[in-house]
């Protein structure tokens, strides 16, 4: 494996989203195998270091936190030892009290990744084996049952890591191929993988960090890039079905206010409506603006751009940060001197504020999709389009009640994104005062994500429906490719039937990039 020139290579500096989902999902690899993760030679070096500091600290039995000391309020116990070892054990046990729903097997590939990652900067002190152990269970499929619920942030996400942890020992559970729950123990035997036995320092290495909320948010990052970009183009959809202006995605306004996310958005509604009939045929309607749904597309669209944008360069950070406690930093490497110095990088208010900032905006993203879906159905607003979208509408219901699911899912969404990162409750003795609440804004994402996606599966049934009413009329020739699209899931509906399954179908097609591939 050590060959493959396929392998990720770990440094602790340059791991890119992308190669975090490409490990995560192993569905989206052609042969349905992971992509091999190994640590580099450089990052070995390093990592081989700080484990020296450390291991020499243990032989002279200097006071250091975590090493020969316990840990959080007890830190002023000293540990010595055989007591080294036991503590390891004690920590990730004692710590592994997470509750709730598990995470996906992504999500927790995604943060034995990350985990991995964060260990080979170098500035953690733990053997390399720890690192290579993460490393082959990725490789050979071993999944740890991580529970979902259970962490503040801070000293970042402990109870996930330490259900991730335990299954390094042997430990707790997994999850097998199937989805069933087995011991570590037999899932690390079927993989031929050695349990670990953790000494100095890397149990707390092991369990404290950001990497629980990074993972969640990292994946639920790049759902919602796929997303934005989805959204312009059923918004240009939207805007030639109900007769809109392109007047105002004129390119000489946002270079008046040139937010990047704005500017974007506005080409890609310029790209959509070029070459359309259907906008052709009303271009002297005498109408100059539309409603805000449609004439905003870009100041709202963009705005979420500009927030996805910001919250990448938040988590591309966190995935390279050193972010355990202490820290091990070296000062003489011949004599395998360092300094080991207690700080705060496991605090997930960066990640906290980020992922409530991504909810906020994907939730406004839901709201101006259901607004425009709004004007497809309501017989006043839709430009002489049937209403709700029904032949022989009142025999036939239509869209009516589509509209509906998508106000309660907006709905949903202005209550999960009320943000978390604002709350703080005390934790381990009064010594952790003040916690980011980043797991539970990542959690709640989660569902702010799924809402979106389905939102604009309504809206995206309900405007193709829309271009077929004004047949023979043609969009453009991106909006047909996006209307084929829908159609390949979903056909036009002639009457009444069960819609569930098509929200369901177009869901899975925006999610899988085919819609945003139209612009992109």
């Amino acid at each position: 494996m050590e060959t493959d020139l396929n392998a990720l290579h770990i440094n602790g500096n340059d791991l890119t989203l992308e190669a975090v989902r490409e490990v995560a999902q192993i569905e989206v690899q052609e042969t349905n195998e992971p992509r091999p993760v190994l640590l580099s030679a450089d990052a070995r070096e390093a990592v081989d270091r700080a484990r020296a500091v450390v291991d020499e600290i243990v032989a002279s039995d200097k006071v250091a936190y975590a090493i020969t000391t316990g840990v959080g309020k007890l830190s002023e116990v000293r540990i010595a030892g055989d007591q080294i070892r036991e503590l390891q054990v004690n920590l990730v046990r004692s710590h592994a009290v997470g509750v709730g729903e598990a995470l996906s097997a992504a999500e927790t590939r995604a943060m034995m990744l990350l985990r991995a990652n964060s260990l080979a900067k170098g500035y953690s002190g733990v053997r390399a084996i720890v690192i290579d152990t993460l490393c082959e269970m990725l490789n050979r499929g071993v999944t740890p049952f991580v529970p979902s619920q259970g962490s503040v942030g801070a000293s970042g996400d402990l109870a996930p890591l330490a259900h991730l942890a335990l299954a390094l020992i042997g430990e707790g559970e997994c999850i097998d191929a199937t989805g069933a729950r087995i011991p570590s123990a037999d899932a690390l035997r079927r993989a031929q993988i050695k349990p670990l036995v953790l000494e100095a320092k890397e149990s707390i290495s092991l369990i404290n960090g950001t990497q629980g909320m990074l993972a969640v948010g990292t994946l639920a990052l790049l759902a919602a890039e796929t997303l934005v970009d989805s959204a312009d183009v059923l918004g240009g959809l939207c805007c030639d079905a109900l007769k809109g202006t392109d007047a105002a995605f004129d390119e000489r306004i946002h270079n008046a206010r040139p937010h990047a996310g704005q500017m974007k958005t506005a080409a890609n509604l310029r790209k959509m409506l070029e070459g359309s009939q259907i906008r052709e045929s009303h271009r002297a309607c005498g109408r100059v603006q539309d409603a805000y749904s449609l004439r905003c597309i870009p100041q709202v669209h963009g705005a979420v751009r500009d927030t996805l944008a910001h919250c990448r360069e938040v988590f591309e950070i966190e995935a390279n940060s050193a972010v355990d406690n202490p820290l091990v930093f070296i000062t003489d490497k011949k004599n395998f001197e360092g300094d080991v110095i207690s700080g705060g990088n496991f605090h997930g208010q960066p990640l906290a504020f980020a992922l409530d900032f991504l909810g906020i905006a994907l939730s406004s993203l839901a709201g101006i999709s259901e607004r425009r879906i709004e004007r497809l159905v309501n017989p006043a607003l839709s430009e002489g389009l049937p209403p709700f979208l029904a032949q022989g509408a009142g025999l036939n219901s239509g869209f009516m009640m589509p509209q509906v699911t998508a106000a309660a899912l907006v709905s949903e969404n202005k209550v999960l994104a009320h943000p978390a990162s604002v709350d703080s409750i005390t934790t381990s003795g009064n010594k952790e005062d003040y916690v980011s609440m980043g797991m539970t804004a990542a959690i709640k994402l989660k569902r702010i994500v799924e809402n979106a996606r389905n939102v604009l599966a309504i809206e995206a049934m309900a405007v193709a429906q829309a271009i077929d009413f004004l047949a023979p009329l043609t969009t453009s020739k991106r909006g047909q490719a996006a209307h084929a699209a829908i159609r390949s899931v979903c056909p036009t509906m002639e009457k009444d039937r069960i819609m569930y399954k098509d929200f369901a179908r177009i869901a899975e097609l925006i999610a899988s990039g085919k819609v945003a591939d139209v612009i992109r």
